[in-house]
């Protein structure tokens, strides 16, 4: 039982048509439907029917995130769980989510809106089942396979550390800490890999990045040719991470929004200690190669 990994994110965006050019076109996500006001995308080797939601808004950033469950018992379980500890929760029922069947609503102590979900229309990943090549002919830009992870800003770490750690069942693989032994930056997975869910100091409900996976390290160089021939700011990168030792590079959408691409990390064992950074030694563990402070890459997100 429990949660299965990160499902999708809704995300705000100025602009949406600018924006869903440029997530289908240069990061190469594949549009599975408008409806409602919404442009709904996934990555090309998902089977479930989007991993991202565009919304119109005046201000970019996180409208909502979802996780998908391991079963359908699990939406009671978790209904109960939460409704015990003092959080609200909603029933939603499948009608009234595209795509989607039932799921269940709260806010988390970050202020940030979450769902969870069991089931989403499956609609594959354009290879047949027999014999297939190894991807689609119709590729474009970047075209991750699958989404990966995301970042988020809270006034309180250790607060979620404890929420998603002790209520939602994820387990802690990195954290930052004050001299006190204080967490300042934690990183959480459900799916062995170094983490599916991160958080850093900031305001309550910020996003400061999601990521989407890539194969391997000439991946991301390719990705950077992809970004830089399209004339799309690279914020930095291509480099390594000293936290979860992965290759990565991060650029922003038409709106301002953050994205990662990612790829390299170890498998989390469940029974692993978790590494600790600490708060003189942060920057190594963000930019292992340069191991410089980059405060921007800290204070600017949505």
């Amino acid at each position: 039982m429990g949660i299965l990994r990160l499902g999708y994110l809704e995300i705000r965006v100025k602009e949406i048509t600018k924006a869903a050019q440029y997530y289908t076109q240069v990061l190469g996500l594949k549009e599975t439907a408008r409806v409602g006001g919404k442009i709904y995308l996934k990555a090309w080797d998902e089977w479930e029917h989007h991993q991202l939601v565009l919304v119109e808004d005046s201000s970019p950033g996180l409208s909502h995130m979802a996780f998908r469950l391991e079963s359908s018992d699990d939406l009671a379980f978790f209904e109960n769980k939460l409704e015990r500890n003092g959080y609200r929760v909603e029933r939603v029922a499948g009608a009234d989510k595209y795509e989607l069947g039932d799921a269940i609503r709260f806010t988390a102590p970050s202020e940030h809106r979450v769902e969870l979900y069991y089931n989403m229309t499956i609609v594959g990943n354009g290879l047949p089942t027999i014999n297939p090549p190894l991807y689609p002919d119709d590729l474009l830009g970047i075209h991750p396979p699958r989404m990966d992870h995301t970042l988020l800003t809270t006034a309180d770490t250790p607060a979620s550390l404890h929420f998603w750690q002790e209520i939602m069942g994820f387990r802690l693989t990195e954290q930052v800490v004050t001299p006190e032994g204080i967490p300042l930056a934690i990183w959480l997975e459900r799916t062995r890999t170094p983490h599916d869910l991160a958080f850093i100091p900031g305001k309550p409900g910020g996003l400061h990045h999601f990521a989407f996976w890539l194969d391997s390290w000439e991946e991301i160089g390719r990705a950077a040719d992809v970004l830089a021939r399209a004339g799309v700011q690279i914020d930095t990168g291509p480099t390594r991470h000293g936290i979860t030792r992965g290759h990565t590079i991060y650029f922003f959408d038409s709106s301002g929004n953050r994205n990662e691409v990612f790829t390299g990390g170890y498998w989390a064992d469940p029974r692993m200690t978790p590494i600790t950074w600490t708060a003189d030694e942060m920057w190594t563990g963000i930019f292992y190669w340069d191991r410089r402070e980059k405060g921007a890459f800290i204070s600017n997100y949505t």
